[in-house]
């Protein structure tokens, strides 16, 4: 990475000089009460020359995990002495943020309207502001997510494993698990590529509810992948990782019938194909149906809710190999799960 003095940083209008920081407004439609809304973005300018990296969150407004790893992030003392520019963006979908909900009050995904229209719905056009203004003066992403509709996830990135430089990336974020993850049309993920962005996507832990586990994930990630591309100095992690496990496909289970529903497994359980999963049954306990995984695999998805109706998502199961590191990943999760990670900071 160059050593050479960083030039002013130039965002949504607004010049950041060298070794600075600033907190940026990016203006969107107003609340029909006329009430002004913005979208926060806090950039950190390096010194010296190097990669511009955006981490956003809440794309969907009930994700939360992932503005609590971004105020974590920024308040990390070594930022000041980074290379290039981090660009922070913790709340992307202002408005679902506002009213807890994972989509836009026109009821449109916005992770399904990028890269937006200057003429579309409300969804396209902050997809739009938001394309024009972040990940047009980025060179790498990072996008925090969670699971949606009363679901939770295992901490993994998905990611196209076939772009070197990506997968390279999604390896540096040490996730316990990596999931080979095709582009869907209209999510930011799709907008970053379509710019020749090396882009990450960061799944962890449930809507409306902040995890530790998966927030303290997050932030050793996000900075893993800062050490990778060369805005912060190399390290050694003084404790041993065991590596990412990298699932090329998944799938879901889905319910048989309509029921009460009792799980067997827990989310990062280590299954067998045939393995029994979970059983789902009618309130007077006649007949249950018993839910078996389809492949070998791990957990990285379930339903938190213990009723479902016929055909909903029960479990989400990456596909695996046999591969000898599925133990020491899976010790390596539950190692981050004792107390004494927990411990409050000082």
């Amino acid at each position: 990475m160059s050593q050479s003095r960083s030039e002013p940083f130039s965002i949504a209008g607004e010049i950041v000089a060298p070794g600075t920081r600033a907190t940026v407004h990016v203006e969107v439609p107003r609340l029909y009460t006329h009430a002004e809304v913005d979208i926060q973005v806090r950039v950190v300018h390096g010194r010296r020359t190097g990669p511009a990296l955006f981490v956003s969150a809440a794309v969907h407004g009930d994700e939360m995990n992932g503005v609590e790893i971004i105020r974590r992030l920024l308040r990390l003392r070594n930022l000041s002495a980074i290379r290039g520019t981090l660009i922070a963006v913790p709340i992307v979908n202002v408005f679902g943020f506002i009213s807890q909900s994972r989509y836009l009050p026109d009821r449109r995904d916005l992770n399904r309207s990028f890269p937006g229209s200057e003429n579309g719905s409300l969804a396209s056009r902050l997809a739009k502001r938001f394309t024009d203004e972040i990940v047009a003066v980025a060179t790498h992403g990072i996008d925090l997510h969670t699971g949606s509709n009363h679901r939770t996830n295992l901490p993994q990135i998905r990611a196209c494993m076939d772009h070197p430089e990506t997968a390279r990336l999604a390896k540096a974020f040490k996730a316990p698990m990596i999931v080979n993850s095709n582009l869907r049309d209209g999510s930011l993920r799709q907008a970053g590529y379509d710019q020749g962005m090396p882009m990450l996507l960061y799944e962890a832990g449930e809507a409306l509810r902040f995890d530790e586990v998966s927030v303290r994930t997050g932030v050793r990630g996000v900075v893993s992948v800062m050490r990778a591309i060369g805005m912060l100095p190399a390290r050694q992690d003084k404790r041993t990782r065991a590596r990412s496990v990298v699932a090329r496909s998944s799938y879901w289970l889905r319910a048989p019938i309509s029921g009460v529903l009792q799980s067997a497994v827990t989310l990062g359980a280590s299954v067998e194909k045939g393995q029994k999963l979970a059983e789902i049954g009618d309130p007077l306990g006649d007949e249950p149906s018993t839910i078996r995984a389809s492949s070998n695999g791990i957990v990285i998805g379930r339903l938190l809710l213990p009723v479902a109706h016929q055909g909903d998502a029960i479990f989400h199961i990456a596909r695996l190999d046999d591969d000898p590191e599925v133990d020491r990943a899976l010790e390596a999760l539950q190692a981050q799960l004792q107390p004494e990670d927990f411990a409050p900071s000082r």
